[in-house]
């Protein structure tokens, strides 16, 4: 379809809300998406430069447009994911459910059963969830049948069926695990009465049943019934634990659904916590692989909508860290301090620890997807052009000017490439310059690759402030490598981060995955480049004393060293070991030098 005819299907949308996809040439569905005002937004797909490349290449795709106008924001919302969950447009991120989620039934019939089941049938029965973990229901359903005497059985419990003595008491019975309502042993207004407080255990409200247990407690107690009174006693302390285990936060905090997320260059991980009567009921975190750089708020309102639609949550209110715009029928608040806002930061921490497990399952199992996450997380870090796939750290050491020495470490992917690391003597530098020097190593590095046509860095980290980095800057201009490769100076405190040409410094997020790797960096040159000037200064110390000997040269001193380690030890060799190692005429002139010097100090 030309761009004519585009543009044509452009001006005749309507300024109202509703819901605009996009077709390709295959006619396929692309992308589907919601606008307050379909015409304005859709409009903008066309007018404005895009910077994510993958917007540019789906707006080139688009062939054909068509919309639905819908009455309010919150139609929108829901028709727009229950088109992406039916079509899976390429370009929209879609929030995988691939499982069925557990359900706790209570059964709609005389004397219900309670079960769990991952089959909602529209019967009448009442369903409660779905639940996020199996485990939740197994743990609800066993305090249930610790509290409560219900039964288990499928008999159809009709008034007519027990009346006329259908069915006789199982062994549940005997164990006192029901009371018998086969057999009218127990009837339909106190088998219901047990009904209505295990809905509201469900629920999160604990105060009836606690109440009523305590004044049953007491009763018996009252009566010198204790072994009664101690049962009911226990399962006071039953009720007690699993509420103090499920309470964390102020009980006022009724019927809330609460929605955070956190993001990476490539995902955002959500979390999703219910909370009822001060406690938590229900918690969901899940990946979100983004497709078109989508924001954070693009993110949590597709997860919020998708969420309350798949746990059929009638919450009348949200609590979420930042403005949200998802219709017109609930309230949202932006908890700014107390109660309030430590459940949303509680549901904050639980998406950065589901976030931490998946890095840690990635690394084991898709190394390849960790690196690419890393890479591009240091590119947006360190505002670079591309990948920093090949990192270069060059350090400086030396000691009141002895022995000048820098060291040059080499990364690739995140990790140390050990067998590219490189020392450098510094040659043309007289006296403590680490200006000067740091401009001859990068010279001298750079140079070398160039003649010999190696691949470069794609990255350059000086360790220093504004005046290294300027040093290292004149090497590469000399080479013509002045803006083809990345280059930044570190500061002592690490967190600062010198540009080129930029007075101002860059901080790191002291927690972020790049100023680890950063750091790693510049550790490893330092560890590098002490180790090596320490080697130099002591081999330098050891060679001179031997040096002083007349008449014994450096082939004659390496194999000495060779042979006894140290100038400590040649000098407390005997002759006849020193004859075996350097021959009869040099072996008495070294031990001559040593014990004249012994008699002297005598």
């Amino acid at each position: 379809m030309s761009t004519t005819s585009l543009e044509l299907q452009i001006k005749t949308l309507p300024n109202a809300p509703g819901v605009y996809q996009y077709f390709d040439k295959e006619d396929v569905i692309i992308y589907v998406g919601k606008a307050k005002n379909l015409k304005k937004r859709v409009a903008s797909y066309f007018t404005k430069t895009h910077e994510n490349g993958k917007t540019r290449v789906l707006v080139k795709k688009i062939v054909r447009i068509k919309h639905i106008v819908v009455n309010t924001e919150t139609d929108a919302l829901l028709l727009e994911n229950n088109l992406i969950k039916k079509y899976k447009p390429r370009y929209n991120v879609l929030l995988k459910d691939d499982k069925s989620y557990p359900w706790l039934c209570i059964k709609k019939e005389r004397f219900p059963r309670i079960f769990m089941t991952r089959r909602v049938i529209k019967d009448g029965s009442e369903y409660f969830g779905p639940y996020t973990s199996v485990r939740t229901v197994r743990v609800l359903l066993d305090l249930i049948k610790e509290l409560y005497q219900l039964r288990t059985c499928n008999y159809d419990l009709s008034a007519q069926n027990i009346s006329e003595g259908k069915y006789k008491v199982c062994l549940e019975y005997h164990l006192k695990n029901c009371k018998g309502p086969c057999e009218g042993l127990e009837t339909e207004a106190h088998y219901n009465e047990s009904i209505k407080e295990i809905r509201n255990i469900i629920k999160g409200n604990f105060k009836e049943s606690l109440e009523k247990f305590n004044k049953m407690m007491l009763d018996f107690a009252q009566k010198m019934e204790f072994e009664e009174a101690q049962k009911i006693k226990e399962k006071l302390d039953l009720l007690s634990n699993y509420q103090s285990k499920s309470t964390i936060i102020n009980p006022s905090i009724n019927n809330v659904d609460v929605f955070t997320i956190i993001s990476d260059e490539t995902h955002g991980y959500a979390n999703f916590l219910k909370i009822s009567n001060g406690s938590i009921i229900q918690s969901h975190t899940t990946e979100i692989k983004k497709k078109l750089d989508e924001t954070d708020k693009e993110l949590l309102e597709l997860f919020i909508v998708e969420i309350r639609q798949r746990f059929n949550s009638q919450s009348p209110e949200i609590y979420v860290p930042f403005k949200v715009d998802i219709g017109e029928n609930i309230k949202v608040t932006i908890p700014k301090l107390g109660d309030k806002k430590r459940i949303v930061e509680l549901s904050e921490r639980n998406a950065k620890y589901y976030r931490q497990e998946q890095f840690k399952q990635i690394k084991i199992v898709d190394p390849d997807r960790h690196v690419k996450r890393i890479m591009a997380q240091m590119q947006k870090d360190l505002r670079l052009k591309e990948e920093p796939r090949h990192i270069e750290c060059f350090d400086n050491s030396n000691i009141q000017g002895t022995n000048p020495v820098a060291a040059c470490v080499v990364f690739r992917d995140g990790k140390p490439s050990k067998k590219e690391y490189r020392h450098y003597n510094i040659k043309t530098v007289e006296g403590p310059d680490d200006f000067a020097s740091m401009e001859e190593v990068v010279y001298r590095r750079y140079k070398r690759l160039l003649s010999e046509g190696q691949s470069l860095p794609q990255l350059i980290i000086i360790d220093g402030g504004k005046g290294q980095l300027s040093s290292a800057l004149k090497s590469l201009d000399i080479l013509g490598l002045r803006g083809k490769i990345a280059i930044i100076g570190i500061a002592k405190r690490l967190e600062e981060i010198y540009y080129p040409d930029d007075p101002i410094p860059l901080y790191l997020d002291k927690k972020s995955e790049t100023l680890k790797i950063t750091q790693y960096l510049r550790n490893e040159a330092h560890r590098f480049g002490i180790t090596f000037h320490r080697n130099k200064r002591s081999k330098s110390a050891i060679q001179s004393e031997l040096e002083q000997i007349p008449d014994v040269g450096k082939q004659t001193i390496t194999t000495l060293l060779r042979k006894f380690k140290s100038a400590k030890r040649v000098k407390e060799a005997s002759l006849a070991d020193l004859k075996e190692a350097i021959g009869h005429a040099r072996a008495v002139k070294v031990h001559q030098y040593f014990h004249k010097e012994i008699e002297n100090e005598k």
